[in-house]
C-alpha cells in the first residue's frame, strides 16, 4: 500500500474537520460575527493609534513612542504587559488568560529611513530626509493587537478557553528583533502563531520568501597625501572597490535564486587623502538557508582577497540573518476560508481615484485598488520577494500568515507611495480587515482541537530533524548601532 502524501492527507483531514464542515453546510459562527462587530466598534480608536505611530516614524530599536503607545493600549484592553523582552527596550509581550491552547500573534511598528511623506498621491516629503512607514508597519501592530483584544474579551467572558499573547516585535526592517525574542525563550510554549503584513493584495500568504544574512566588512590601511606621497599610503578604499568588483564578477556564477546587495557606508572622506578606513554593509539572500550558507561564506572569504591585494587588514562582523518561512498550509486553509467569508474590501470613488493617481505617479497601470479574494496559491519551491524574521518564528512554532490590501496594486514597496496610503483611509480599511480575519481564524483555532493537532503535525513533519539556531552573534542586540 502506498503512503498517502502529507498534502493529500491534510486535504482529507480538512474535508472532515469541524471548521470545514461548517463551510460545506454554512452556519454562521456567532463568535466570528462578534469579531466583526467589535472591530468595527473600535475602528476609530484603531485609526487614531495607527496614525500616531505613522507620525512617530521611528526606526529599528528606536521605536520608543510607538512601543509605548501600543503597550499602553494593550493595558487599556486588559492585557498584562511585560516590557523590554529579549533585551530590547521596545519589545514587549501582552498576555491574557491561562492554560492551553496558547495562541500568539505578532505586530511590527518600525519605520524606514528617508521615506517621509505627506498623505497625498504624489511624492511630497512631510519632513525632508526623515523616516516613514514605507512597509505599513503603523497598521501592522495595531491590527494584530486589536485582533488579540477581541479574543481576550471572549476568554474573559468564558466564550473561549486558553491564553492569548501579543508580541510587540521591533526592528524588523534591520537587525530582525524577533531573533533575540526567540532566543529569550518567550515563544517556546506557543501552540500556533498568527501573522499578517500590509500589501497590495488580500490573500493567504503561503510563499516562503528568502533566507538572508547581513554582515559588515571593514578595511583598515594607512593614510597618506594622495598626491605628495601616495606610495606611503595603503588605501582602504582600494580594498573596498576590489571587493565590490569581486562580488559583481561572482554574480555570473551563482544560482538565479540568489540575491547579493551591498551599501558603501564609508569610502573615505576627502579626495586628497589616501583613505585608511572603509566600510561596507553586505546582504546575501537565497530561497533557503541551505542555498544561502555557501554563498554567504564565499562572499565573506572574498573580502580577505581584496585586503591582500590592497595590502590592508580587514574585519568581518555578523549583524544577523533570517530563515525562509516554513509554510503551514493546513493553517493557511483555515485563514483562506475566513478571507472568503469576509469577502473583498469595498472602496469609495475617492479612494480609487487616490490609488490611480499614485499608480500614475509611480508609472504603474492605473487599475486602482485590488482586494479580490483569490484561491489559495501553490507554495513555490523558489518563491522570490523579500525576507522577514517571521521566517525564524515559523521554525519555532507553526505560523499562519496573510496580507491585506493597504496600498494600490503594483505600488513600489518601501516607498513614499506606501507611506501615503498607510496614513489615510486605504490603509485604515486594510488594517481593520486584517484584524477581523486574524481574530476569526483564532476563533477556529481555540474552538477546534483537532485542527490544532493537524497544524502541529504538518509543522513537525516539514521541520523534520532540523534544530533551529538563529543567525545572530553572541551578546545583546545592537541597540545603538544606528541605521
Amino acid at each position: 500500500m502506498k503512503t498517502i502524501s502529507l498534502g493529500i492527507a491534510t486535504a482529507l483531514c480538512l474535508l472532515i474537520s469541524p471548521s470545514f464542515a461548517q463551510k460545506a453546510n454554512p452556519k454562521p459562527n456567532p463568535l466570528k460575527q462578534e469579531v466583526q462587530q467589535t472591530i468595527e466598534s473600535r475602528f476609530a480608536e484603531m485609526t487614531e493609534l495607527s496614525d500616531k505611530i505613522w507620525a512617530f516614524e521611528e526606526t529599528a530599536f528606536h521605536e520608543t513612542q510607538s512601543a509605548a503607545a501600543l503597550s499602553a493600549y494593550a493595558e487599556e484592553l486588559g492585557f498584562k504587559v511585560t516590557r523590554g523582552v529579549g533585551e530590547i527596550p521596545t519589545a514587549f509581550m501582552a498576555e491574557y488568560g491561562s492554560g492551553s491552547p496558547i495562541i500568539g500573534i505578532m505586530g511590527e511598528f518600525d519605520a524606514l529611513p528617508g521615506l517621509s511623506q505627506n498623505k497625498v498621491p504624489f511624492k511630497s516629503p512631510l519632513n525632508e530626509g526623515a523616516p516613514g512607514h514605507g512597509c505599513g508597519h503603523n497598521l501592522f501592530g495595531v491590527a494584530s493587537l486589536s485582533a488579540a483584544g477581541v479574543i481576550k474579551d471572549m476568554i474573559a467572558e468564558g466564550k473561549l478557553k486558553g491564553t492569548i499573547r501579543f508580541y510587540g516585535t521591533p526592528a524588523e526592517e534591520k537587525y530582525f528583533g524577533k531573533l533575540w525574542m526567540i532566543r529569550s525563550g518567550i515563544m517556546d510554549d506557543v501552540d500556533i502563531m498568527m501573522d499578517w503584513h500590509p500589501g497590495d493584495e488580500t490573500e493567504t500568504d503561503v510563499q516562503k520568501g528568502l533566507a538572508l544574512v547581513d554582515f559588515i566588512v571593514e578595511f583598515n590601511g594607512q593614510a597618506a597625501h594622495a598626491s605628495g606621497d601616495p606610495w606611503n599610503g595603503r588605501s582602504a578604499s582600494d580594498a573596498l572597490e576590489l571587493y565590490t568588483a569581486g562580488i559583481n564578477y561572482y554574480r555570473e556564477h551563482i544560482k538565479p535564486t540568489v540575491r547579493i546587495h551591498y551599501h558603501i557606508q564609508d569610502g573615505g572622506q576627502v579626495v586628497n587623502v589616501v583613505p585608511d578606513y572603509s566600510r561596507l554593509w553586505v546582504r546575501v539572500r537565497d530561497t533557503s538557508r541551505e542555498g544561502l550558507m555557501p554563498v554567504w561564506k564565499q562572499v565573506e572569504k572574498m573580502s580577505e582577497g581584496a585586503a591582500i591585494m590592497a595590502n590592508v587588514t580587514h574585519k568581518v562582523t555578523l549583524v544577523s540573518g533570517v530563515h525562509e518561512i516554513l509554510v503551514n498550509r493546513t493553517g493557511s486553509a483555515v485563514m483562506q476560508a475566513n478571507l472568503e467569508a469576509l469577502g473583498p474590501i469595498s472602496y469609495s470613488e475617492e479612494e480609487q481615484d487616490f490609488a490611480k493617481k499614485i499608480q500614475e505617479a509611480t508609472g504603474k497601470p492605473q487599475i486602482g485598488l485590488v482586494s479580490e479574494i483569490k484561491p489559495m496559491k501553490e507554495t513555490l519551491e523558489h518563491s522570490m520577494g523579500g525576507s522577514t524574521d517571521v521566517g525564524d518564528v515559523s521554525w519555532v512554532v507553526p505560523t499562519i500568515r496573510m496580507s491585506a490590501t493597504t496600498a494600490p496594486n503594483g505600488t513600489p514597496w518601501h516607498s513614499w507611495a506606501v507611506v501615503a496610503s498607510g496614513g489615510m483611509s486605504i490603509g485604515h480599511k486594510g488594517m481593520a480587515y486584517a484584524a477581523k480575519a486574524l481574530a476569526m481564524t483564532m476563533v477556529d483555532l481555540y474552538q477546534n482541537e483537532s485542527l490544532r493537532t493537524e497544524i502541529k503535525a504538518e509543522f513537525k513533519e516539514k521541520k523534520g530533524d532540523y534544530v533551529y539556531k538563529g543567525i545572530i552573534p553572541d551578546g545583546p542586540p545592537p541597540l545603538n548601532a544606528g541605521y
